[in-house]
C-alpha cells in the first residue's frame, strides 16, 4: 500500500509532499518531498491510542445526568453502574464494544487499551469459559478493525480494609486463581491478531490486596500493565486510614513500577507525589471528559510535564466519544485551574502539537504498541484530516492541529488506518451500519427493562 499526503507530521516535524509504504501493516518508508503516488490525501497524523476503556459503559451514556438523593458523586454514579450491569449478556457487551469501537476509530483512534472487569455472568460464578466476556471484547476488536490492547482486570475486594464484594461487583471478582484462568483464555482467543497485545490489569490499590498485586504482576513476562489511582478523594482517605500512606506514596515505594505501567487517573496528588510518579517512567492514563463528568479533579499537567513525565487520553466511561475533545478538555481544565493560557504548549511547538505527540507517544507506550509517530518499523496507525473543511482553510503545521483541537467539529477525520487497515473511509466507519443495527436492538431491550 502507498499513501501520499499534501502534509504530514512525522517525527522531526511537518514535512510536505510525504510517501507512506506499508507493508504487512507496518510503515516500510517514509519519504518527504517525493512525487505524488498512491492515494493522496491532504493531511496524515500519526494516529493515537485510546489508553482507558470500559466500552460496555457506552450504553450508559447519558443515562446517570438525573440527580439522586443528597449530592451525587463518582460513588452514586457508581451504585447506578452497578444496576446497569446486573442485566448485560455476553451478546449485549459483544454488541456494545463494536459501537464503541466504531465510535473510537471515527474520532481519530487507531487502537484501544480495553480496562476490562466484567468477566462473570450475574451474581457471581464463572462462565463455562472463563474468558467469555474477553472473547466477546475481542471479536469486536476483529469486526471494526480497531487495534486492541486487552487488559483483564483483576478485583478481589470491595475495599482497602478487605471487605467482600457484594451486588454488582460480583460480575467482576476474582481470585488470583480465576484471574489466571481468564487471562490464559483471553490469550487464547487473541491468538492469530498480529498487533494486538495482552497485559494485566489490578484494579487499583482498594480493589486488590497487596498480597495479591505481588502475584499479579509476575503472570506475564511482559506486557502493559495498568491501574487505577488516586481517582477520588475518597479513595485516597480510605488508603491513608488503613495502611498509613497515601496511594501514589505506597506505589512508588513498593511496586515494580517502570515504562510497562499505565497509572489512571492520577487526579488526587501532591507535587511531590506527581514529580516522584512521574520520574518513574510510567504513562498517566488521562479520561478527561470521564474525569470532569464523574467529578474526580483535575490532573497536574504542567507538574508532570515538568518531571518529564508521559501521558496518553482514553475515553474511559465513554459517555462521550471523541480525541480531539478529551485533548481539548485537558488543556482548558489547566487553563481553568492556572487562570493562564497555552498552559500545556511550550516554546517550539504550539499547544495543539505537543497535546497530539505527546497523547500519541504516550498511548503507544501505555498500549505495548509499536506505533505513535509516522515512521519505519511503526504499525500504520494514521489518520486523514479534512483539510477542505471551513474550519481548517489558511491552517497549516502546528495551526493546523490547533485549529482541529480547538476549533474544530467532530468529523473531521476523514479517513483512518488500524495496523494498514483502512476502517474509515469519508468519514464513516467501514461496518458502521451494521453494528449499529446491533447496538440500537441491544440498547433498546436494555432500556425498556430498567
Amino acid at each position: 500500500m502507498i499513501l501520499f499526503a499534501e502534509t504530514a507530521l512525522l517525527p522531526d516535524g511537518w514535512a510536505r509532499d510525504v510517501v507512506i509504504r506499508i507493508d504487512d501493516g507496518k510503515i516500510a518508508e517514509v519519504t518527504p518531498g517525493a512525487a505524488r503516488e498512491g492515494e493522496a490525501f491532504g493531511c496524515l497524523l500519526p494516529a493515537p491510542v485510546n489508553l482507558h476503556s470500559h466500552t460496555f459503559q457506552r450504553a450508559m451514556a447519558g443515562m446517570t445526568e438525573a440527580r439522586t438523593v443528597g449530592q451525587d458523586s463518582f460513588w452514586t454514579w457508581r451504585a447506578l453502574m452497578y444496576r446497569f450491569l446486573e442485566r448485560l449478556s455476553p451478546e449485549d457487551v459483544g454488541a456494545i464494544a463494536a459501537q464503541a469501537m466504531v465510535e473510537m476509530a471515527e474520532s481519530g483512534f487507531a487502537a484501544v487499551c480495553e480496562f476490562h472487569y466484567l468477566h462473570h455472568p450475574a451474581g457471581g460464578g464463572t462462565y463455562s469459559d472463563p474468558a467469555e466476556m474477553s472473547a466477546r471484547i475481542v471479536a469486536a476488536s476483529v469486526e471494526t478493525g480497531l487495534g486492541l490492547t486487552h487488559l483483564p482486570v483483576i478485583y478481589e475486594q470491595g475495599g482497602v480494609d478487605g471487605r467482600a464484594l457484594a451486588g454488582g461487583q460480583l460480575r467482576f471478582g476474582s481470585v488470583p486463581e480465576v484471574y489466571a484462568r481468564v487471562l490464559e483464555g483471553a490469550g487464547r482467543s487473541m491468538a492469530g491478531m498480529p498487533d494486538a497485545a495482552l497485559g494485566i490489569a489490578p484494579h487499583s490499590l482498594r480493589a486488590v490486596s497487596r498480597g495479591t498485586l505481588g502475584r499479579v504482576v509476575d503472570l506475564l513476562s511482559d506486557g502493559p500493565i495498568h491501574m487505577h489511582i488516586a481517582e477520588q478523594v475518597a479513595e485516597v482517605t480510605e488508603v491513608e486510614a488503613t495502611w498509613g500512606t497515601r496511594p501514589v506514596e505506597w506505589a512508588v515505594a513498593n511496586l515494580p513500577l517502570d515504562r510497562r505501567w499505565c497509572m489512571i487517573h492520577a487526579t488526587q496528588m501532591t507535587p511531590g507525589e506527581t514529580m516522584a510518579l512521574a520520574r518513574t517512567g510510567v504513562v498517566a492514563g488521562l479520561c478527561p471528559m470521564t474525569e470532569a463528568n464523574l467529578g474526580d479533579g483535575v490532573f497536574d499537567g504542567p507538574g508532570w510535564l515538568g518531571a518529564g513525565g508521559a501521558f496518553g487520553v482514553g475515553t474511559d466511561s465513554n459517555v462521550r466519544i471523541s480525541l480531539a475533545e478529551e485533548l481539548r478538555l485537558l488543556e482548558y481544565y489547566q487553563r481553568l485551574q492556572r487562570k493562564a493560557r497555552a498552559v500545556m504548549a511550550d516554546e517550539g511547538k504550539s499547544t495543539g502539537r505537543l497535546l497530539w505527540e505527546s497523547a500519541a507517544k504516550g498511548g503507544a507506550q501505555a498500549a505495548g504498541r509499536a506505533s505513535g509517530a509516522i515512521a519505519p518499523g511503526m504499525w500504520a496507525d494514521l489518520l486523514a484530516l479534512d483539510r477542505g473543511d471551513v474550519r481548517l482553510e489558511g491552517f497549516a503545521g502546528d495551526g493546523l492541529l490547533d485549529a482541529f483541537l480547538f476549533a474544530g467539529r467532530d468529523g473531521l477525520v476523514t479517513d483512518l488506518w488500524s495496523a494498514g487497515r483502512h476502517i474509515v473511509r469519508g468519514g464513516r466507519h467501514i461496518v458502521r451500519d451494521r453494528v449499529a443495527a446491533r447496538f440500537r436492538a441491544t440498547i433498546r431491550r436494555l432500556r425498556e427493562a430498567i
